[in-house]
């Protein structure tokens, strides 16, 4: 016989196992020796955690003169694809790029007809809400 500490469901009980050998022609008749042992106090367990380095954020500055546009982020998420380049001549409601949210892919719309001054974002970018994205002229 072996004895054994199990836990189950927070109780711990102290088993008594019988280890079969060879040929079993007989069947061992099942014993009631199950019983809880005190349990002691639990301990606390501190997991490891790496310290997560987190890439800088460079925003580049961006001076928006009169006429210009600031097309900004709509809400917290990351930018799956930017769908143009700078000096691109675009219209208003065009896809300027896509942002994922919360498993959602939003497209961010061009507000008017312009040209691409600049482009504030990269591909793969995690942006919060009111970040610059694109400038219009």
């Amino acid at each position: 016989m072996r004895k054994f500490l199990i836990k189950v469901n927070g109780n711990q009980y102290e088993v008594e196992v019988e280890e079969i050998k060879g040929d079993i022609t007989q069947a061992p008749t099942p014993q009631q020796n199950i019983q809880p042992t005190p349990q002691s106090a639990p301990q606390s367990v501190q997991p490891t955690v790496s310290p997560k380095t987190e890439e800088p954020k460079v925003e580049k500055e961006i001076a928006v003169q009169e006429g210009e546009e600031v097309v900004e982020a709509p809400m917290p998420g990351t930018i799956l694809s930017i769908n143009v380049k700078e000096g691109d001549t675009v219209k208003e409601g065009q896809i300027l790029a896509i942002l994922e949210a919360m498993k959602m892919e939003n497209e961010i719309l061009a507000p008017r007809d312009g040209k691409v001054k600049a482009i504030i974002t990269t591909k793969g970018a995690s942006v919060n809400t009111g970040d610059k994205l694109i400038v219009l002229e």
